[in-house]
């Protein structure tokens, strides 16, 4: 997969914004002001993806190239690395595993403001 195959998909998502707050090596993704997706711009070589703490185990022991999340709470956030070890397929997946998390856990007016954004779409 490459950078701008992950960028177009994560910007495709409603009420998601890139930026890049920790310096300009480092691009991130938010939905609604929260991270779901974190990458390096100049090497894309793994994405930060938020997962539930449970898979997340499941996923590092059934996929060599998914490992605790680099510079990340661990129990919540993989790397998935993008050198075709992970399938893109599943890279998407994981992305949209981690958009909807955040989505579950916005607040109920938030909620409400990407649900009309989405119908604009």
């Amino acid at each position: 997969m490459y950078l701008d195959e992950f960028r177009e998909y994560c910007l495709s998502k409603p009420g998601v914004t890139e930026s890049t707050p920790f310096g300009p090596d480092t691009l991130v993704f938010k939905v609604m002001n929260k991270m779901f997706a974190v990458t390096g711009i100049d090497e894309f070589e793994y994405v930060n993806l938020k997962c539930d703490p449970e898979r997340a185990v499941e996923l590092r022991e059934q996929w060599a190239g998914v490992k605790p999340g680099w510079h990340m709470n661990k129990q919540h956030w993989n790397s998935v690395f993008t050198d075709g070890s992970v399938p893109d397929k599943m890279i998407l997946e994981l992305t949209d595993h981690s958009y909807d998390l955040i989505v579950a856990g916005l607040p109920k007016k938030l909620k409400a403001e990407l649900d009309s954004i989405s119908e604009d779409k």
